[in-house]
């Protein structure tokens, strides 16, 4: 009963904290069961078959990797294991773990049958990663005390344990590692808008939010096919309805989010700008990566790995082998449909920006 009523006065607290509210509320958001979590039904269907199977064996579940952009669900993914298993979830990170001292401390305090989640295990140390091998496939961790002549290895028994890994960047983890993840490594795909708006429709329940239908997908449209965003767009949208006191309709929505310069297609300022540079600074040619982050003051790694993924997913980006073009969709969408023809294609003009 008072376990009940913590929960209680923390989901109240969190509702009403106004500095760190929303940290809060990314925990309240999150499902607690199967039924509760859209999307991801390949992987659902494949990690239930594995959790059953291994109830009914009476082991545990064999180690998982999650993979795939951010803001998909990972991490929630390895919540509702710990939830569905009723085991005890450890939660650390790549960079976290810097030293095989702090590995062999997570390690050695885990109770049989927990679970460890490490996020972003891509960024951890390649000694520590060493270490990690034989805890996954032996349950046992080989510590190497002292230098030179006089140095010993201790191999202690660990209690067994499911690991579960996240990673935004899967071409990172080495080949070795992944082989050891034998529950199998799945990627996490984009949300349809459907999808979306389920989840924000249930995500305003729970804030105790009235949305209209109109709204609700207005929200789904603009958020990227990730829920993540759809969230967050939901409790901007909800803010500035409370403070304009205005009901969340069509309208009000649409306020909302263009204050945050999101537009109907998701589109941000950074996106409607890299294309608008793309059209009107080089007049449509193609142009190379260098010279576009030049243009923009911006950094290659960001218009590669934020910038363009989403772009290119629309249809309003292409990469040629001479450089990046915008597309048809791209003119239309951003009001250049009278230039659509004019964009020069001669060679020569490709070669000056081929860098």
């Amino acid at each position: 009963m008072s376990s009940k009523k913590v929960k209680n006065s923390d989901k109240s607290t969190a509702e009403k904290t106004t500095n760190n509210g929303d940290s809060f509320l990314d925990q309240t958001l999150r499902p607690t069961k199967w039924e509760e979590y859209i999307g991801q039904k390949h992987i659902k269907d494949n990690v239930k078959i594995l959790l059953r199977a291994a109830e009914e064996r009476g082991h545990i579940p064999e180690h998982i990797l999650f993979y795939g952009p951010p803001g998909l669900g990972k991490t929630t993914l390895a919540h509702l294991i710990a939830k569905e298993t009723g085991k005890q979830i450890k939660i650390t990170s790549g960079p976290a773990i810097e030293k095989v001292g702090d590995l062999a401390s997570v390690l050695t305090n885990l109770s049989p049958g927990d679970i460890l989640f490490i996020d972003e295990i891509h960024r951890l140390n390649k000694m520590v990663e060493e270490i990690l091998y034989p805890a996954m496939e032996s349950g046992v961790l080989d510590i190497i005390i002292g230098k030179g002549p006089s140095a010993r290895t201790i191999q202690l028994d660990l209690p067994p344990f499911t690991l579960i890994a996240a990673t935004t960047r899967v071409a990172l983890v080495s080949s070795p590692l992944r082989s050891r993840f034998s529950g199998g490594v799945f990627r996490l795909e984009f949300y349809s808008n459907e999808e979306i708006a389920e989840i924000v429709k249930r995500s305003s329940k729970l804030l105790k939010v009235k949305l209209e239908n109109e709204a609700l997908k207005e929200i789904a449209q603009r958020s990227r096919f990730t829920p993540r965003t759809a969230n967050y767009f939901l409790k901007r949208c909800r803010d500035y309805a409370q403070v304009h006191k205005k009901t969340l309709d069509q309208e009000t929505v649409k306020g909302a989010l263009d204050m945050l310069s999101v537009d109907g297609m998701g589109l941000n300022s950074g996106d409607r700008r890299f294309l608008e540079t793309l059209i009107e600074k080089f007049n449509g040619r193609a142009v190379g990566l260098k010279t576009i982050s030049a243009a923009l003051s911006e950094e290659e790694t960001t218009i590669e790995e934020v910038v363009e993924p989403y772009l290119i997913q629309l249809g309003l980006l292409e990469r040629t082998a001479r450089g990046r073009v915008a597309t048809k969709k791209a003119y239309e969408h951003l009001g250049f449909s009278d230039k659509i023809k004019k964009p020069a294609s001669s060679s020569q003009g490709g070669q000056n920006n081929l860098l």
